[in-house]
């Protein structure tokens, strides 16, 4: 059973607005099946774009010798994201050694592509719960956004396919972006309505810089419960824990919930508990971050593991980020890390 060594040397830390350190999210990957206007757009991220060499990337064990070092300074769940970590080989292999860390809640988000597939092989390694992204119901609109011509139907099949294997409940991301595809909100909402799935809604963020983003292009929170609560009448929900990112709202005639994530128009960071490592091994503890902190230096120089726990200890106690509460113009604009290497 993996445990870090020395974990009563460092307690767990809690950075300068005092907020704990409690979830993580690992990209596994780089590469991607898809290319999401709003993430890995097509003129950026072409076929002569160079990804990282295998050797750069995180193998399996450097991973789950990292989650264990997080686990012993107060992380309860991890998240495995990309770039598409279903593309990874043998990803199944990772979640079963991630899994034998006593208390994690562990869970994974993808654009569901591979999905059908795998799901039972997921659930048999370990894997809790299942996100996947869908940002229209529309073909059309679908395609147009994931730009690689890939259908609905087969996604579909992999949420059906994850709710049987026991990955539930299976929450559904849907990115919005006005002239894209907010003409899919109601119909998405029809849709999961009574499911058993938990769809939510996600303000189109600008994270990286390569998507063009804007904020003329993003349809608030606010518009998103109003068109639904104008159909099928909402009410507010108190959240399942601090620092949760979604505002939760439940249908009032019993048939299901939905959630909204407005990090653009009303910031959380106040709560957030959120640190990501990226695919080559970075520690970045801010999802609009500009730089990171090399943990594979530390992995691959011969570093012990209560070593790296007060490195993380100490990165983390130096934490103010509070990049949705002071967004603007100017700060849209920077060089942020693109969501690809550190997921969303």
């Amino acid at each position: 059973m993996l445990k870090a060594q020395n974990t009563s040397v460092t307690p767990a830390p809690r950075d300068r607005r005092g907020r704990a350190l409690r979830d993580l999210r690992i990209s596994v990957t780089d590469r991607c099946n898809f290319r999401c206007v709003y993430c890995m757009p097509k003129e950026v991220f072409g076929k002569d774009y160079a990804f990282l060499e295998r050797k750069e990337i995180l193998a399996f064990e450097e991973i789950t010798r990292l989650a264990a070092v997080f686990s012993s300074l107060g992380v309860e769940k991890i998240r495995l994201t990309g770039g598409e970590p279903l593309v990874r080989r043998n990803i199944e292999q990772l979640i079963g050694m991630l899994s034998r860390i006593p208390g994690l809640d562990l869970t994974l988000t993808t654009n569901g592509s591979l999905l059908r597939q795998k799901a039972g092989a997921l659930k048999a390694a370990g894997l809790n719960r299942v996100t996947v992204s869908l940002d229209a119901l529309d073909d059309a609109v679908f395609k147009r956004m994931n730009d690689v011509d890939f259908p609905v139907a087969k996604i579909l099949e992999g949420i059906d396919a994850a709710a049987a294997a026991g990955l539930a409940p299976v929450k559904i991301n849907m990115v919005v972006k006005r002239g894209e595809n907010e003409n899919d909100i109601l119909p998405m909402a029809r849709f999961f309505r009574g499911s058993g799935h938990v769809l939510r809604f996600i303000e189109y963020m600008d994270v990286g810089h390569t998507n063009g983003w804007r904020m003329d292009d993003v349809v608030s929170a606010r518009e998103i419960v109003s068109m639904i609560d104008r159909e099928f009448p909402l009410e507010q929900v108190d959240p399942n824990y601090t620092g949760e990112v979604a505002e939760r709202w439940r249908y009032r005639d019993g048939s299901g919930e939905i959630g909204v994530i407005a990090s653009v128009t009303q910031a959380f960071c106040r709560d957030c508990t959120r640190a990501r490592i990226s695919t080559e091994g970075k520690l970045y503890t801010c999802l609009f971050a500009t730089g990171g902190h090399d943990l594979r230096a530390l992995l691959r120089g011969g570093a012990a593991d209560g070593e790296i726990r007060d490195a993380v200890a100490a990165i983390w106690s130096k934490r103010s980020d509070r990049y949705s509460e002071i967004r603007t113009s100017h700060t849209a604009k920077l060089e942020k890390i693109e969501m690809s290497y550190i997921g969303g």
